[in-house]
């Protein structure tokens, strides 16, 4: 929770905040996400309207996850960038939205906001690299680290009866 009480309810009037909180459970998406209790670092700049608080700024955390190809661990960072206006809790506009954020008792939950940027921040399908080759759909190698990875032609299962002839005749 973010106080705004500094700012007065005077439009026009603005605060600058940096500061650093720790992260939400499941802050992500299933295959990638910021890990809980991580720091969230914030810089913010708070301007009151005639509506309520205007919140403009930006956030960063680490994230970690695995590759959607070959399943191999990524850490990386994600930057985002927050703007939303809270009204305040007497204010009459859009009581029956349900997407306006509103302050409560002169604080802002920030998790909602940061929640919605950091996921559609996320890329859909995470990857170590971008060439990452995945992994081999007969055995599950990494093709990675063996770029040379083959597999014998499998056997039409049809001729399969034929393959003990063979193995027979080269007896004999």
């Amino acid at each position: 929770m973010l106080d705004t009480r500094e700012l007065g309810r005077r439009p026009g009037s603005l605060h600058r905040v940096s500061f650093s909180a720790e992260a939400p459970a499941e802050l992500g998406i299933e295959i990638l996400g910021v890990p809980e209790g991580s720091p969230v670092d914030f810089d913010l700049r708070l301007e009151a309207v005639m509506e309520g608080v205007l919140v403009t700024g930006s956030a960063d955390a680490d994230l970690e996850g695995e590759c959607a190809r070959c399943l191999e661990p990524i850490e990386d960072t994600v930057h985002v960038d927050l703007q939303e206006l809270f009204v305040y809790d007497e204010s009459e506009a859009d009581e029956e939205e349900e997407d306006v954020s509103r302050l409560q008792d002169d604080l802002i939950d920030l998790e909602p906001l940061l929640r919605n940027a950091v996921v559609l921040a996320l890329p859909f399908q995470p990857l170590c690299s971008d060439d990452c080759p995945g992994l081999c759909v007969e055995c599950g190698a990494r093709l990675a680290d063996d770029p040379d990875h083959r597999h014998d032609d499998p056997i039409d299962p049809r001729w399969s009866a034929l393959t003990g002839l063979a193995a027979t005749e080269d007896e004999a």
